[in-house]
Parts: C-alpha cells; sequence; structure tokens
C-alpha cells in the first residue's frame, strides 16, 4: 500500500514524486476545492453565528471523486499544502472533502520544494492548525460580508458593476487622496545659486559648490524666493574672494540590504525588471514549486509569499562558504546578519525568500531557465548572496569654501570597499574632490542663478503603492498583487507609464464610502482588523465574536445607506416622455456605455432603443432573416456591426459589410499534427489565429502561423513569429514553447 500526499499544484506534486519514488502517490487539488458559492451570499447567520455553505466548484468534482477513491486504499494519508494560512485552510477543506477527519490528518510543512526538505518535513508531520484555518475562513467570511452587501449599494448609488472591499477600498482611498493631493498642488518657486570655482594657479577648476549659508543666515532649499534677491546674492559673490575654511573626510558603512520578502521582491521586481505583482508572484510560484536544474528537477527557490527576513543556518552557512571561495574572506562579515522584519503581523516562522540551491547560479541557471524565469531568479540569488556579505565602505569628502559674507559647501565621495555591491554592482561612480589645503585661496569661476520650482508629489507605481500598504499594515503578502489586479479590472485605476491613475468612478465611490461608510476605507481600523486576524491565528481572539463585532454596525449602516444616501447617478432629461409611463426620458452613463431610459426607473425599466439614438443609426440596414424585425447599427470591441432589433429575443448578427468577412484560408503546405486536415488562418474576437480545418472534431490551435517544421523536444509544429523585434520560431505546444533562432527570416 502507498502512502498519499495531497498538495495544490499539479507542479508541485510531479517535483515531490520525483524525490519520494514508489512509495508515495503524489497528486493535486488543484488549488480551493471547496469555497463559498460563487452567486450567492452562501453564509447562514444564527445566534451571532456565522455559519459558511461551502460547495465543492464543477470544475473539482472530477479531483475530488479521484482524491476519494485513492484515499479508501492509502496506507497514509498526508495533508502537504502551501505553509500559510490559505494553505492551511485548503488542508482543512481537502480533509473535509474526502470525508476524514481533519482534526486526525498527518499535516507535512517545508519552506523550500527539495528532496531533503520534503525528507525531513515527513520524519515531523504535525496536525491541522484550525486557529489558522479559522484565521483565514473569517478573513474570507469578513470579504464576502463586505463585498456582497456593500457592492450592491454602491451599484444603485453610482453606477452598475461596482464593487467594494475590506482591502481593495482602503488602497482605492489611498490612491484617489494621493491624486487630490497632485490636484491641489500649488507650486512654489524659488531661486539656486550655482557656482564653481578654480584655484590661483587654475591647475585645479570645476569645483561645484552649493551656498549654504549668506550674511550669517543658513539657506535652506527654499530660502531665496525671489529673483532680486538671487540676483542680488550672485553679485555679492562675484565682487568676493574665497579660500577652503575647513577640509573634512568622514568614513561611512552602507548596510547590505536584506534579502527579499513578498513585499520587497515585487517592488524590485516593479523597478528593476518592470514586472506588474501579478507576474512576479506567477514566475516565483513557477520557480517555487519545481523547474529543471542541474540536479534534476526541484524548486529552486524558498516560499514566495512570506513577510519574514529569517535565514536558515545551513543556508547562510553554505552562501558564506561560497562568497569565500569566489570573493574571499574580506567580503563576509564576521557574524551571520540576522534581519528583522518591519512588517506588522509578520510571521516569524516562516523564512525569507532565497535560493534552495547555493551552487544553481545565475551562470549555470541560464542554461535551464528562460526569459522571466531566469530574470526573477537572478534577482533573488544576488539579492540574498547579497544580504550575507560585509558592509560597502565609502569616503566621503567636504570643503567648505567661503569668506566674511558667504559659505559654500562642495561634496565628493570614494569607494574603499565594494562589500556587498561585487554581486550587485554599483551605478553610482565616485566623485573625486581636488586634495587642497585649509586656507588655499579660489576664484569664483562661474556663477548664476536658476529660477525652480517645487514639483507635485508623484502617483504611486505599483511597487510605491505596495509599499505603503506593507507600511499600514493593510493586507498581506498574498493580497497585494491581487488587490491592484482587482482594482485596474474594475476600472477603478490605470496603469499609465507605470504610474497609477484613480478614474473619475474611483473619486466618487471613495466619496460615498467616506461619508457613510468611513471605516472600510480608514487604514488604521482595516489593519486593525488584519491585528485581530492575526490574534484569531495565534488562538488569543474567537473568530465568531469577531465577525459578529464587524456584522452587527455595518449591515446597520447598510439598512438605513438604502434609503439616506442620496443617488449620484448622472442623468440629463433629453425633452422626450417615456412611451410607457410617462416620466421624463434621461440620457444616462453606466459601464457599457452611454444610453436613455426613463427616469423612473426601477418601477419603470425602460431603454430606448439603439436604433432610435441618432440619425444615422435610425436609418434600415435591411429586416433580420431568422425573426422579421430590422437590423440596427452597434458597436463592439472590434468595430461596428449589424445586429437584430429585436435582441436578446433574437441573437442575430452580421458585419456591416460583407466584404469585411473573408472566407478562412488554408496554409500552403502545412498539415495538422493531431488528424493531417489542412490549417486554416482564421478571425477571432481577439484577431487572427490558425486551427484545424476539422475543429471542433479536431483541437489543434496556435496563436502564431505554423510552419511545416517539427519542435526538436515535443515534436509539435513549430510556429514563426517575432519576439523583441527579432524573428524567431516558437513551438505551438503550449506547455513546452520552445524557442529558437528562426534562421532563414534572417
Amino acid at each position: 500500500m502507498k502512502s498519499l500526499i495531497i498538495v495544490e499544484s499539479p507542479t508541485k506534486a510531479r517535483t515531490i514524486k520525483n524525490f519520494l519514488g514508489s512509495k508515495y502517490e503524489v497528486i493535486a487539488s488543484k488549488g480551493h476545492i471547496r469555497d463559498l458559492p460563487k452567486h450567492t451570499f452562501g453564509i447562514k447567520i444564527e445566534d451571532q453565528n456565522f455559519i459558511p455553505e461551502y460547495k465543492i466548484d464543477e470544475s473539482h468534482k472530477a479531483v475530488v471523486s479521484e482524491l476519494k477513491k485513492l484515499a479508501k486504499s492509502a496506507k497514509e494519508i498526508y495533508i502537504a499544502t502551501d505553509e500559510d494560512r490559505e494553505g492551511e485552510a485548503i488542508g482543512y477543506h481537502i480533509a473535509t472533502a474526502i470525508d476524514k477527519d481533519p482534526h486526525k490528518l498527518p499535516r507535512i510543512v517545508f519552506h523550500e520544494i527539495t528532496q531533503k526538505a520534503i525528507e525531513d518535513s515527513l520524519k515531523h508531520p504535525r496536525l491541522i492548525d484550525m486557529d489558522k484555518v479559522n484565521a483565514q475562513q473569517a478573513r474570507r467570511l469578513l470579504d464576502r460580508i463586505v463585498g456582497y452587501r456593500l457592492s450592491p449599494l454602491i451599484a444603485s448609488k453610482i453606477q452598475r458593476g461596482l464593487s467594494a472591499g475590506r482591502v481593495q477600498s482602503s488602497a482605492l482611498k489611498i490612491v484617489v487622496d494621493k491624486e487630490k493631493e497632485i490636484l491641489n498642488f500649488k507650486p512654489i518657486t524659488y531661486y539656486t545659486i550655482e557656482s564653481s570655482f578654480v584655484t590661483l594657479d587654475k591647475k585645479v577648476n570645476g569645483i561645484e559648490a552649493e551656498l549654504v549659508e549668506f550674511k550669517g543666515k543658513k539657506l535652506d532649499k527654499l530660502s531665496i524666493k525671489t529673483e532680486k534677491e538671487a540676483k542680488g546674492i550672485v553679485e555679492s559673490l562675484k565682487k568676493s574672494s574665497f579660500s577652503i575654511q575647513n577640509i573634512e573626510t568622514k568614513r561611512r558603512k552602507t548596510a547590505t540590504p536584506p534579502p527579499f520578502m513578498t513585499s520587497t521582491l515585487q517592488q524590485s521586481a516593479s523597478s528593476l525588471l518592470g514586472f506588474s505583482p501579478s507576474r512576479t508572484m506567477q514566475t516565483a510560484q513557477k520557480l517555487y514549486e519545481g523547474v529543471m536544474t542541474h540536479q534534476g528537477s526541484m524548486g529552486v527557490i524558498t516560499y514566495m509569499r512570506t513577510d519574514s527576513l529569517n535565514i536558515a543556518k545551513i543556508a547562510q552557512e553554505e552562501a558564506r562558504k561560497l562568497i569565500v571561495k569566489t570573493y574571499g574572506k574580506e567580503y563576509v562579515p564576521t557574524k551571520p546578519k540576522i534581519y528583522a522584519t518591519k512588517a506588522k503581523g509578520a510571521q516569524e516562522a516562516h523564512e525569507a525568500i532565497r535560493p534552495t540551491l547555493m551552487d544553481f547560479t545565475p551562470q549555470i541557471a541560464a542554461q535551464y531557465l528562460k526569459g522571466d524565469e531566469l530574470k526573477l531568479y537572478t534577482l533573488i540569488y544576488k539579492r540574498f548572496f547579497a544580504s550575507q556579505m560585509s558592509d560597502a565602505e565609502f569616503e566621503l569628502q567636504n570643503l567648505w569654501i567661503g569668506n566674511d559674507i558667504a559659505l559654500l559647501k562642495a561634496s565628493g565621495r570614494k569607494l574603499l570597499f565594494d562589500g556587498f555591491y561585487r554581486m550587485l554592482g554599483n551605478e553610482d561612480k565616485d566623485k573625486l574632490l581636488p586634495t587642497l589645503e585649509v586656507g588655499s585661496a579660489l576664484r569664483l569661476e562661474k556663477c548664476k542663478d536658476e529660477k525652480r520650482e517645487t514639483e507635485p508629489p508623484s502617483r504611486f507605481s505599483e511597487a510605491s503603492l505596495i509599499k505603503t500598504l506593507e507600511s499600514l499594515g493593510i493586507g498581506r503578502p498574498s493580497t497585494y498583487a491581487p488587490t491592484i489586479s482587482l482594482l485596474t479590472s474594475r476600472d477603478y485605476i490605470t496603469i499609465e507609464k507605470k504610474q497609477i491613475k484613480p478614474q473619475e468612478v474611483a473619486f466618487k465611490v471613495v466619496e460615498l464610502l467616506e461619508q457613510h461608510f468611513n471605516e472600510i476605507v480608514d487604514s488604521k481600523f482595516t489593519a486593525n482588523l488584519e491585528e485581530k486576524l492575526d490574534e484569531v491565528a495565534e488562538s488569543k481572539q474567537d473568530w465568531q465574536q469577531l465577525l459578529w463585532h464587524f456584522y452587527e454596525p455595518f449591515i446597520q449602516k447598510i439598512s438605513e445607506g438604502k434609503t439616506k444616501i442620496q443617488s449620484q447617478k448622472l442623468a440629463i432629461p433629453i425633452g422626450k416622455s417615456c412611451p410607457l409611463c410617462g416620466k421624463e426620458l434621461v440620457r444616462r452613463n453606466s459601464r457599457y456605455g452611454e444610453f436613455v431610459g426613463c427616469s423612473g426607473y426601477p418601477k419603470c425599466k425602460y431603454i430606448q432603443k439603439e436604433s432610435n439614438l441618432s440619425n444615422e443609426e435610425s436609418q434600415s440596414f435591411g429586416i433580420c432573416e431568422k425573426c422579421g424585425k430590422e437590423m440596427v447599427k452597434k458597436r463592439g470591441r472590434n468595430g461596428e456591426f449589424l445586429a437584430c432589433s429585436g435582441y436578446p429575443e433574437c441573437k442575430n448578427t452580421k458585419p456591416l459589410n460583407p466584404s469585411q468577412r473573408s472566407a478562412p484560408q488554408a496554409l500552403e503546405g502545412v498539415k495538422c499534427p493531431k488528424c493531417g486536415g489542412n490549417i486554416l488562418e482564421r478571425n477571432g474576437r481577439y484577431g487572427k489565429f490558425y486551427s484545424c480545418r476539422n475543429h471542433p472534431k479536431c483541437d489543434f490551435v496556435a496563436k502564431f502561423p505554423p510552419i511545416n517544421q517539427k519542435c526538436p523536444k515535443c515534436n509539435s509544429l513549430l510556429m514563426r513569429r517575432t519576439f523583441r523585434n527579432k524573428p524567431i520560431l516558437e513551438c505551438s505546444n503550449p506547455e513546452c514553447k520552445e524557442r529558437m533562432d528562426d534562421i532563414q527570416s534572417t
């Protein structure tokens, strides 16, 4: 009999199976197998108790059946889901779904997917931590309560399709507040004095200095406010003689950066690689679950959802040995470096994100990893090793140049020991000052005033927003990327040139929430809830009590809001009456665009047909051959088209110009690898694609034009495409994705 290990991901399952051999069956649940229902509230509330109505999703019923079958004959069943609270909850739901007692099944956890880590975890199983399960359950129910009770109210008062959430609305307020700051910003004009000096013998020139004191008054950035004052200072300086008043030389160390945790990885990947948070996490997931290496398939980084900066001692020792071997003893500090996280509620039992194989260097990894995986792995590898190296050391130089009325400062810097910069690189070049003596005379070579204005605050980037959310204690490592993705998908924000810009509707939503549901957008309230959820996980807070204390006043406000909150929907009268009830017709905006409807909505649901909205659209486009009603012109994502005016009863559509639709063209000499049929070039809703003539019986599909050439790895057809302005051949098999240069095109 085999023992059964249940994980979430098929990739993770394959990697672990390779380590353990025939004694174990490793199977994936493919994520959450039980959750609240998609289209109903799904929570019963009885006597201040919250009873979630979990359902097994249709897409997971086959997986659950297979799990049950394997569980019946298994020698032992191990739950091996991810080590965070969500993983703990998934493990609980798996146990319940396969009719096993979740309080008795052995649970194994590991920070990395390597053979040693898996084998060690099997030697030290524990039970499912129900406190962590309840913390995750409370979070899920809190979010469901806010989403299902507040979102419909906002949609009814502002615009259909809007939503609110415990974390997303707090994050949205932060973005909107920043935009208000920018809009209300009033620039301040100020002047700077730019000066440079030469020695009297002209052997040394171009010593640039900043004016820091004039006529006994210390100057800061905004001290000189008028052009008259600036020009007066310039004239005074031009008439003066100068000498070196003082010389300062200091040594200063630059501390090594800590290893990555989730938030800092997302920030660095955004600023250095241009990755969005979701792209970063998807790539990190692959590196954690298992990729091919020089030692076979395994996870090459530790768990990527963490807010801890702990490092395993054995990993530190291995890293220190490799640093000494590669760079020398001076690059390793006397004692291993220990970092403490500043994140609120950090789970210190976890580890920071680090490589699992110290000898899997970026140079070796380049032979196995490609694209995003190699870029992100290199970033993680270098940051970890830099965190274990010696500090860099600089010499700071200051020259104080002056006379009786003015004092100027010239600064320089020299790198004495590169330390961790040896791994990360140092982009700052040395700025060396000349060797001079106190009392040396200098002559003012150039001096001019420059008019400047203070700059408005910058909009958030994805990286800086995550940093702010983390500092305020809003959300946790697993929520940063989904929060930004949700705000984008709801059209609350757009991301232009890496800057987050809130849309007009975001201001309306935040304003409504501030007036009537201030706690939902109050960062302190949201952070406090996160701390209470942490207390549930630590068995210091009852999760049912936590939910009730939130739910009771919240629902009272929802009930009052239905009548007290005024509608903010824009309704412009068009001077016509509703043909159904006689009330005025108004023009409104919805998430799907502009339309004309009855002002008596929701009692009267009359909406004017699109064909009546303009003279152009009222012209005849023929009769629908299916139902006999008029065809009207409409606009969709792919441009204008004709549709039946009887929609939704009749869903007939056709192109505005019949010539626009061309028959699918066969690719000459290219046959389907699955059934031998011709490959056709087709037009779909997302543009061109290539599929077999026998579709849908044959499911071969390609995004780019296939050619009559096979992939050397998996024998699928190759496609011809352009990647980063370079012609390449790419495998049409989405699981392979082999790429090579297109020699014929070049």
